[in-house]
């Protein structure tokens, strides 16, 4: 049972965790008041291609839940490899995140920020309880991908991803 189970060190499980590299969004949304509201996530992950549906999660003690929990509609900017600065700003709390930024503006309204490796605009379909976090699940209504490098976070660091096979495996296409 639960009960009996050793209790985690968890530090390390959260070292163990950064083993597995993933890419860094800012999750965006436009709050009923019509002020832009964001934060940076790597919990960002593909669910299905039919229907094209995305998901990540957000901590129930996210100063940024109500916006997301009352908001239609998201967008996940996917950053680009020179974008540190942007990882690093969006991941504060307080303040307005958005002063300086630039942005432009897509479905229901939501930030999109200038410079970005893609963006996926996504209708929010559902929400779930996970522990300390809510899953949010969205339907992608658009996206656009640039040739921009992503930024990826492995080990509690920022790293630039660069190809290991000069053919992607299985012959699939760039």
């Amino acid at each position: 049972s639960e009960d009996d189970a050793p209790a985690l060190d968890m530090k390390a499980y959260r070292r163990t965790l950064g083993c597995f590299a993933t890419g860094v969004t800012v999750i965006t949304t436009r709050r009923a008041d019509g002020a832009s509201a964001g934060l940076t996530v790597n919990s960002f992950n593909s669910v299905s291609l039919d229907p094209p549906l995305v998901l990540w999660s957000l901590s129930l003690y996210a100063q940024s839940l109500p916006a997301f929990q009352e908001a239609n509609h998201f967008a996940v900017n996917i950053l680009a490899s020179d974008q540190v600065h942007l990882a690093e700003h969006f991941a504060k709390s307080g303040g307005n995140k958005f002063e300086g930024v630039k942005v432009t503006y897509g479905a229901g309204g939501v930030p999109l920020i200038e410079g970005c490796a893609a963006y996926l605009e996504c209708r929010q379909e559902y929400r779930h309880y996970g522990g300390d976090h809510i899953i949010f699940i969205g339907r992608v209504v658009n996206f656009v991908r640039t040739e921009r490098e992503p930024l990826i976070f492995c080990k509690g660091n920022y790293v630039v991803a660069r190809p290991l096979l000069t053919e992607p495996p299985g012959g699939a296409s760039k």
